[in-house]
């Protein structure tokens, strides 16, 4: 698997190594930034995620045999080039914010500095690795966020864009709060926990849908979820999900879990079967609804009040349908001239493609007593933040400044890789999922709005920002 992702990477990624080896460039030294411009489904905030891939990559980094002979194949390249890069390994530095922290656009979530070839050649992985799975982390974090404390499972493994999809997207959902996904690799591999019933096909082998609720109670009477829609739902999925627990479940000592529903009008079918539950007596029974359900479906169906206690979320969170797309891209922002680093910036007429230059850091100021977030700063790397008062402005309208006081300033990226080596305590993902939830306590219930919510503040330094405009001005003359 990880041989096969060293070809995972746009052609041009060799097209310009190749042109720094045979220009004697190719032990020069870059910065580059990973960041985003847009947040996606017009939120107020995205999660990053994904590095534990992109570590697991480098670490590995290593060209076969197959791989060197096929891009000899291609006639692009002399067989000098194609020996340098059978041994070449990543030495490269990384800093990265840790997966599971709510951060904004433009903000850099990942710096690498390495040698120009080392550098470029990783672009494609690594946005591959952090893009989708951020993207998926922060479409999860807004269903979980809608559902308002009520359980939320992953139910998109069948429909995920293909099978690492699949898992990857089941870790990204856990991480932002699901209670348990119905992808049973991703549960081996990231030891995360599971869920799963019965299928629409289960019921309708049986001569009855009596009969397939009793069936499956009993070999599975400690996890009976009964799917009651496959006939009629109100008329016999919920009598005969009741009439299972009162012949079998009960008098054995078990209880009835749940039943589910996946069709129909969810609001008003959910309000009728918790009354036929409670008439029954059974009142500890969760509701679990399902069926191509978003953010923006939840949030209406709880102001309708649906007596709903479960959501199984599938399409719209593994493929973030609504917004299917994160737009992270990756970007050189400095070079290395000997002992000095030396800033560079991309121009554009599209004011939002104009980088920020230069070796930079990444701070959050919390409030001293709420340990609210105030703002986040993006600083050149040898600034040093004022501990005790600090003046931020809006760096598309300079005018607009607020001096904070009061609070406790963090650098938000960690060193993650030291010359290639880990330098990094990699966590478990539940360890992940619990730094999510107490990072995401930190952000104003206005930041995290599903609609329309309120701009959270992300300022440059002064340093940087004369930096970026004395850039501009000498690549415009």
């Amino acid at each position: 698997m990880e041989q096969s992702l060293m070809l995972v990477t746009d052609f041009y990624e060799y097209s310009m190594a190749y042109t720094y080896f045979k220009e004697g460039r190719h032990t020069e030294i870059a910065y580059f930034d990973m960041f985003i411009r847009t947040i996606p489904d017009g939120g107020g905030y995205y999660v990053f995620n994904g590095l534990h891939k992109l570590i697991h990559f480098v670490e590995n980094f290593k060209f076969s045999t197959e791989q060197i002979d096929y891009l000899h194949s291609t006639g692009a390249f002399d067989q000098e080039f194609l020996t340098f890069l059978s041994t070449l390994s990543l030495n490269i530095d990384m800093w990265s914010v840790p997966e599971g922290t709510p951060v904004f656009s433009n903000e850099p979530v990942i710096t690498i500095r390495g040698s120009f070839i080392e550098a470029q050649i990783i672009e494609t992985i690594l946005l591959q690795c952090i893009n989708y799975s951020s993207l998926v982390t922060t479409k999860a974090s807004r269903i979980v966020r809608a559902a308002r404390g009520r359980e939320v499972l992953e139910f998109g493994t069948r429909r995920a864009q293909g099978h690492d999809a699949s898992i990857e997207g089941a870790r990204a959902a856990v991480i932002a709060g699901c209670m348990a996904t119905a992808c049973t690799e991703a549960g081996m591999k990231y030891n995360i926990p599971v869920s799963g019933t019965m299928a629409h096909s289960f019921v309708q082998v049986y001569d009855s849908e009596y009969d397939a609720f009793l069936a499956y109670a009993r070999n599975n009477p400690e996890n009976c979820i009964f799917l009651v829609d496959t006939y009629d739902t109100l008329r016999s999925g919920v009598p005969n999900a009741i009439k299972v627990a009162k012949d079998y479940l009960i008098p054995n000592g078990y209880r009835l879990k749940g039943v589910r529903l996946d069709s129909g009008d969810l609001a008003y079918l959910s309000k009728s079967t918790r009354a036929l539950l409670d008439d029954a007596g059974l009142q500890d029974v969760k509701i679990v609804v399902s069926n191509s359900l978003d953010e923006f479906l939840i949030d209406d169906l709880l102001m309708q009040d649906a007596k709903i206690d479960v959501f199984g979320v599938g399409e719209n969170l593994i493929t973030s349908k609504s917004s299917p797309v994160l737009g992270g891209v990756y970007k050189v922002v400095a070079f290395e001239k000997g002992e000095t680093i030396v800033p560079t910036i991309k121009v554009s007429d599209n004011i939002g493609k104009i980088t920020n230059p230069g070796y930079k850091k990444l701070y959050r100021f919390y409030d001293k007593d709420s340990n609210m977030a105030l703002a986040d700063l993006i600083a050149l790397a040898d600034e040093i933040i004022d501990p005790n008062e600090y003046e931020i402005f809006d760096p598309i309208s300079p005018w607009k400044r607020k001096t904070l006081t009061n609070y406790i300033v963090k650098e938000l990226q960690l060193p993650i890789l030291k010359k290639g080596k880990l330098v990094y305590d990699v966590p478990t993902t539940l360890e992940v999922q619990t730094y999510h939830y107490e990072q995401m306590q930190t952000l104003w219930d206005e930041v995290k709005r599903l609609r329309f919510p309120h701009k959270y503040y992300v300022d440059l330094s002064q340093k940087l920002w004369d930096l970026k405009n004395k850039l501009l001005e000498e690549k415009t003359i």
